[in-house]
């Protein structure tokens, strides 16, 4: 039997490696380069095109969980990830060219897995097919989704932070630090005074943004990937208190906790390109350019790329999927990745990951993996499946979709001890559910 998997992004790069290590036959679907995105810079499978994080690595975080629980699961780009690690604290940052370029050499080189580089414009009717195109999905295949899902699209705004080269950052006035101290001081950090950060703010609500065309104006932006001119509107101490909060920040060569900071992360192994953390951005390249050069230690710094912004397409997941990522309709369909509501590089992972677990059990005459909702995994995909929900927008890993755990009364305040022991508990249970199946 022969799989279909339509987008080499990181979803349909795990499902399609899941299916290949089970001597499973995978025809992967890729539009690039023959059709770009837009977003896109490489034709490589599974490019990171926001952030190059991963978010925690930290099991008690949410993220850092779902991470542990891939690897439980045993996640191909999960591997990849750590072996592209590049530091950021307690974050899994990774060199994105040389990731994308392991896991594209991977899929190359599969005997089960043939990559076809043109574009799918309709949902294959006679074979199995996972569907991971992606919150970029071309025109004509998003209408054949929305037959098939008969509902209408939902629309979101992903934007995407600059990035500059270290080498041009002044370290007179930028230091090296990680919130807290904790792990390797691996954030580039850029202070500003009170009456810096005024002036920031005045170019940065001023700076003119890009235009949205007309069918982009009812669009949504992810709350948590808001640009950061949305953010600046709605106060001015607004990112004093997100993206340039200064806790936890001290330059020891001051003793100083400034007014505000804008941290830089490590985007690529040889450290010599840094992205501008939470700056994800709409304004026009010029205006940009003014902003990011009002920030001390970024007077003069040679900027790689421009942030942009691009829209993001994801399917009425609560009324189209079941837990285990296949269709209610037609059950050898399936979804993963941001095309169902799932927001984040490692969600989309975890995703592809269950999409070709159950693609191969399906196949091979298995009842299909629901995963517990105690797993991170399991109360993700439970959410985005859930029926009763009514307002559906795109959902990260989080505890609030968990199912809950009851401390004694004194500690329930305590945020750290109920994290230990959710994270224990999920993978103590994920541990079960794999030998009882």
């Amino acid at each position: 039997m022969e799989v279909i998997i339509i987008g080499a992004g990181l979803a349909g790069s795990e499902a399609a490696l899941q299916l290949a290590k089970r001597n499973i036959k995978v025809k992967l679907y890729e539009m690039r380069p023959e059709k770009t995105t837009g977003a896109h810079v490489t034709e490589n499978c599974a490019e990171f095109v926001c952030s190059n994080s991963l978010g925690s690595a930290d099991i008690t975080n949410a993220s850092g969980l779902l991470k542990a629980e891939m690897q439980e699961l045993g996640g191909e780009l999960i591997k990849v990830a750590y072996e592209c690690r590049v530091p950021a604290g307690n974050a899994l940052a990774i060199d994105r060219v040389g990731f994308s370029k392991k896991v594209t050499e991977l899929i190359e080189s599969n005997e089960n897995i043939e990559l076809i580089r043109e574009e799918l414009k309709e949902i294959p009717s006679n074979k199995p097919v996972i569907i991971a195109s992606g919150p970029l999905t071309s025109d004509d295949l998003a209408n054949k989704i929305q037959e098939f899902t008969k509902s209408e699209h939902l629309h979101f705004f992903d934007a995407i932070a600059p990035i500059v080269e270290k080498d041009s950052i002044d370290f007179d006035i930028a230091f090296w630090a990680s919130r807290y101290d904790k792990g390797e001081a691996s954030y580039i950090n850029c202070p500003m005074d009170k009456e810096q950060y005024a002036k920031f703010y005045d170019i940065l609500t001023n700076a003119e943004r890009i235009e949205l065309k007309e069918f982009e104006k009812n669009a949504k932006f992810f709350e948590s990937c808001l640009p950061v001119e949305v953010l600046a509107s709605r106060g001015v101490d607004t990112l004093r208190f997100g993206p340039m909060k200064p806790v936890g920040l001290v330059d020891k060569r001051t003793g100083v906790e400034n007014w505000a900071v804008v941290q830089l992360r490590q985007d690529d192994a040889a450290k010599s390109l840094f992205n501008l953390v939470g700056f994800q951005t709409n304004l026009k390249w010029g205006a940009q350019k003014e902003l990011i050069h009002s920030i001390p230690g970024l007077e003069n710094a040679n900027i790689v790329r421009y942030g942009v912004m691009h829209r993001n397409t994801f399917i009425n997941s609560p009324q189209v999927l079941n837990a285990t990522l296949n269709t209610r309709e037609r059950e050898n369909l399936f979804f993963a990745g941001q095309i169902t509501g799932v927001e984040g590089y490692t969600e989309s992972i975890a995703t592809g990951l269950l999409a070709g677990l159950n693609m191969a059990r399906q196949l091979e005459g298995k009842e299909l993996m629901k995963l517990p909702q105690e797993t991170m995994l399991g109360a993700l995909c439970n959410y985005i499946s859930s029926s009763e929900l009514k307002h559906f927008q795109p959902m990260n890993s989080n505890w609030a979709v968990v199912t809950p755990i009851e401390l004694p009364k004194k500690e329930r305040k305590n945020k750290k001890l109920k994290n230990e022991l959710l994270s224990k508990r999920s993978i103590e249970v994920l541990k079960g559910y794999l030998c009882s199946i």
